[in-house]
Formats: structure tokens, C-alpha cells, sequence
């Protein structure tokens, strides 16, 4: 059995979606497809024909490249409005053996999450924090041992019943199957995670179009987060209305020919444009760096000053993802907001070594640690389809196929 998952992130700038498979326990790349998006405000959906139109295109481009239709999806819910509650749960083991199995894991993680009664709110996931087994304490995965009395701790995560109902009565009205639903900076810390964290505080920042989120991570458990609408579009509304131009020109002169950090930005370097009047001007990229340098660090101020509010311990290591810190020199800017504590992060994955596919790809990272914690075995995409798909993909030139690449090239899990 073939073991592929699809991840969409339904953002207010793209949708992005990736299509990977898991092989020796690596994720590999199958497709990817990021899509203008309309009809989406700050995550949310603020025009349900125009949504579907945009999130159609996305998975056209991505069942055009594989040539099967994708039909199930994990998907991501806005952040907005997020609680995270320490809960805990408990059950007795009645098998014959006393051996705990991903079903006894299943019930005890759902005996926890009825615990507390969150009858406003729809809970989005349960992110375990550690399990006991009779006397044993602090268990990662108790699955396989023998014992009685199976309990857990776990953060409960929910979110306003809106965030969740308006995308997935969205998806499911387009004929798509919500396998799971994830919040982007869960996704993020899946991406980026690793042994150095399991005992860390640390932070992750992602700035996106319209905002940033600011989230807080305890022993690789996510405990706090914020959104601050200060992101990416503040930039291009920076540009426009210094050299008034339109946005898109703005976005095009941020993404290609800006530097973050003035500190390599060349007067000499010149680019022409035109302007709202249809006149020639001129800009150096200087001046133009200038400009995005100021807002950027105006966006790190920010997160800065939300993360010493979320938390008062010390931070031991701080990640800045989403799309626009992939900007030429954006690690100069962070350098001085934050000095050596924070990196950029960076997505591993040949063929989508983007920031903004970092929620995506830890999406299915976190769905696939879940079935391994259960002990589940399961595909987004059947052995048919599977078959029908490398069929296809066989006919075309594999020096333009991802599928003729993947093999050797591979993404830690």
C-alpha cells in the first residue's frame, strides 16, 4: 500500500497545496501548486463562489501534474480567537493481554478531550503531552507496554466554531473529504521540529500576507498564540504609496527586486516602472530596500513584543517562516531584531524550498505522527488511482516530472 497525503493551506494571497508520499518512513514530493486566492480575508472566507473558484484552480493545477482528482484533503483553520487547555484523561485496559494498543491511545486522548465542556467552541485537535501506565510516568508512547491504568496529559485546541464550519461546509460542498483539520502553526513546528526542541521554550513567527502569527511551543507542545495584522501586504502598501504605483507593482518590485536589508542594496542597481499617472519613473533598489527594510522591522518589533507577552521565560530558540522571509537578506534584518537566538526557517523538501509551503508540508507531518502514535495505517489515495497516476506520469518527460525525482531526495519526518 502506497501511503500519499494532501495538505491545503487556504491562505488570504494563495492557496498552496502539496501532495507527498511516505516512503521509508521519508515524505516525498508528488505535486505542488500554490494559486491567487480571492474571496479569503485574513484566513477566513468572505466570499464562498469566489473561494471555490480559487481553490479549484489550486487543485487543477496539482490533478493535471498527477492525473487522478484529489478527493481527500487535510486542511488548515484559521488561528483566530485559538485556545489551548491542558487536559487529561483516563481508562482502564480490558484486553485479556493488559497490552496497550493505538485503540486503547485513541479512547484515553478521547476521554481527555470530554473532560471539559467546550459547547461554544469546536475543538480543532488534542496534541498529547505525555501518558502514564500504572505507576510509570512521563511515557511518549505507551503503545506495546502492559499495564492497567492508561492516562494522559494533552492540550485540548480550539478554536470559534466559524473558523472551522465556514471551511470545511466550503470543501465539502465542493465534493472534498476533510480527513483532518490542523491550525497552520502546528503545522510549522512539525516542519521545523526536531530532537533539540523536546526541551526547549521556543517561538515561531509567520508572516504571511495580511498577518503574522506569533506562537509559543513548550517541549514541542504548542501552549500560546497571537495574530498580528501587521504582514506582507503592509509592505506592498508601503511601496504603493511611496512611489504610487499599484499594488501589484509594489508586490513585484518587494518579491524581485528589493533586498530586506539595506545593508547589500545597490543605488546603481535601476529598475523602470510606471506609475499610477502611466509615467516612466526610475527607482534604484537603495531606495526601494529602504522602504521594505523599515517595515519588515516594524513586523519583528511587533512579534518581538507579543512573544515577551505570551511568556515570560526564556526563549531558547525562535523560527521565522511564511512566504516573505524568503526576501534576499531577510537573515540580516532578523539578525538585529533578535540577534543569534532566531534563524529562518527552511523547508527541506526538493521542489518546494518555499516558506510559505511550511504550515502545509507540517500539516502532514502531524497527520502522520498521529497514525503512528495510533498505530494506523492509512492513504489519502488508493492503490488504483496510485496506479493510474505513475501510469500517466510515465508517458511524460521524467526530466520535467517530480515524480522521475523524488527517489534519493527526502524529507525528514
Amino acid at each position: 500500500m502506497k501511503h500519499i497525503y494532501t495538505s491545503i493551506d487556504i491562505g488570504s494571497s494563495s492557496i498552496k497545496i502539496v501532495v507527498c508520499e511516505l516512503y521509508q518512513n521519508k515524505l516525498n514530493l508528488l505535486a505542488s501548486s500554490s494559486f491567487a486566492s480571492l474571496g479569503i480575508k485574513k484566513g477566513l472566507i468572505t466570499d464562498v463562489e469566489l473561494a471555490k473558484k480559487s481553490i479549484r484552480g489550486a487543485l487543477n493545477e496539482i490533478e493535471d501534474t498527477l492525473g487522478i482528482k484529489i478527493n481527500k484533503v487535510i486542511v488548515n483553520i484559521p488561528s483566530f480567537n485559538a485556545e489551548y487547555v491542558v487536559v487529561k484523561g483516563n481508562i482502564r485496559i480490558d484486553n485479556e493481554q493488559s497490552i496497550v494498543t493505538g485503540d486503547d491511545i485513541v479512547k484515553v486522548l478521547d476521554s481527555a478531550s470530554s473532560s471539559t465542556n467546550f459547547s461554544s467552541r469546536e475543538i480543532v485537535t488534542i496534541l498529547p503531552i505525555d501518558f502514564t501506565l500504572d505507576d510509570k510516568a512521563f511515557i511518549k508512547n505507551p503503545r506495546g507496554m502492559k499495564g492497567i491504568n492508561l492516562g494522559c496529559r494533552a492540550v485540548m485546541v480550539t478554536t470559534p466554531k466559524k473558523n472551522v464550519y465556514s471551511v470545511v461546509t466550503l470543501l465539502e460542498n465542493m465534493g472534498i473529504e476533510i480527513v483532518d483539520i490542523s491550525l497552520n502553526n502546528i503545522g510549522d513546528l512539525y516542519c521545523f521540529n526536531n530532537k533539540k526542541f523536546e526541551d526547549k521554550v521556543g517561538a515561531i513567527i509567520n508572516i504571511g500576507c495580511e498577518t503574522t502569527n506569533v506562537s509559543l511551543y513548550n517541549k514541542s507542545i504548542l501552549v500560546k498564540s497571537s495574530v498580528i495584522n501587521n504582514a506582507g501586504k503592509n509592505i506592498d502598501n508601503d511601496l504603493s504609496y511611496m512611489f504610487k504605483i499599484n499594488e501589484e507593482t509594489a508586490e513585484n518590485l518587494k518579491l524581485n527586486f528589493s533586498l530586506a536589508h539595506k545593508k547589500y542594496a545597490s543605488p546603481n542597481d535601476i529598475i523602470e516602472i510606471k506609475n499610477n499617472k502611466d509615467e516612466l519613473i526610475k527607482l534604484n533598489q537603495f531606495e526601494v530596500t529602504e522602504i521594505v527594510m523599515a517595515r519588515l522591522e516594524d513586523i519583528l518589533e511587533e512579534a518581538k513584543k507579543e512573544i515577551n507577552l505570551l511568556t515570560s521565560k526564556r526563549i531558547d530558540y525562535i523560527i521565522i517562516t511564511g512566504g516573505t522571509s524568503n526576501i534576499s537578506g531577510f537573515e540580516y534584518v532578523v539578525n538585529d531584531i533578535f540577534g543569534e537566538n532566531a534563524n529562518i526557517g527552511n523547508v527541506k523538501m526538493l521542489g518546494i524550498r518555499n516558506n510559505m509551503y511550511s504550515s502545509c508540508i507540517g500539516n502532514i507531518v502531524y497527520f502522520i505522527s498521529k497514525l503512528k502514535l495510533k498505530n494506523k495505517n492509512y492513504s489519502m489515495i488508493s492503490d488504483e488511482e496510485v496506479y493510474e497516476m505513475t501510469t500517466i506520469n510515465s508517458k511524460k518527460n521524467t526530466s520535467d516530472s517530480m515524480l522521475g525525482k523524488i527517489f534519493g531526495f527526502f524529507f525528514n519526518e
